[in-house]
């Protein structure tokens, strides 16, 4: 694993992940993978886009984790909803 790659979920980040958490995260995993801290121009555009496709993953994972005794962040999402009530 990536050492500089942080856990991004409560309880071990006490906040929700912001953006640019999310971000680092896969632009490291993706130079981890590659072998390129970064890339030749010729390569720009496929690291740029897996690194973009990484980040969307990590949003989805992390908005669709339920973490017990915690209320989790899809606990949040259903409180926040119209029907929830």
């Amino acid at each position: 694993m990536c050492r500089s790659i942080k856990t991004l979920r409560p309880p071990v980040l006490p906040e929700e992940a912001t953006e640019e958490d999310i971000r680092a995260a896969a632009l490291q995993y993706v130079r981890k993978v590659s072998g390129f801290r970064a890339p030749a121009a010729h390569n720009r555009e496929v690291f740029d886009e897996a690194v973009e496709e990484i980040a969307e993953a990590t949003r989805r994972l992390l908005e669709g984790l339920e973490i017990r005794g915690s209320g989790g962040h899809a606990a949040k999402r259903q409180a926040q909803e119209p029907d929830a009530a």
